[in-house]
């Protein structure tokens, strides 16, 4: 496993594990992420990163996207 942080633009993953507190796992969950969902990193730039989840994209910085292990 590792974050969908050291994911290439246009690789598509499965989401395996979130990590963080509660309130950090729900607000993820809420956006799509949740385990066994694929996502689709669309672009990276610096570890901020944009991701298609489900029929839509979102962009997280780079300590949101450490704690989506895939």
């Amino acid at each position: 496993m590792m974050p969908i942080s050291f994911v290439n633009a246009g690789e598509t993953v499965t989401v395996r594990k979130i990590t963080g507190s509660d309130s950090v796992r729900q607000h993820l969950a809420e956006l799509g992420f949740v385990v066994d969902t694929d996502v689709t990193v669309v672009t990276q730039l610096s570890g901020n990163i944009i991701v298609q989840v489900k029929d839509s994209r979102i962009a997280l910085d780079k300590s949101m996207a450490n704690r989506i292990m895939v």
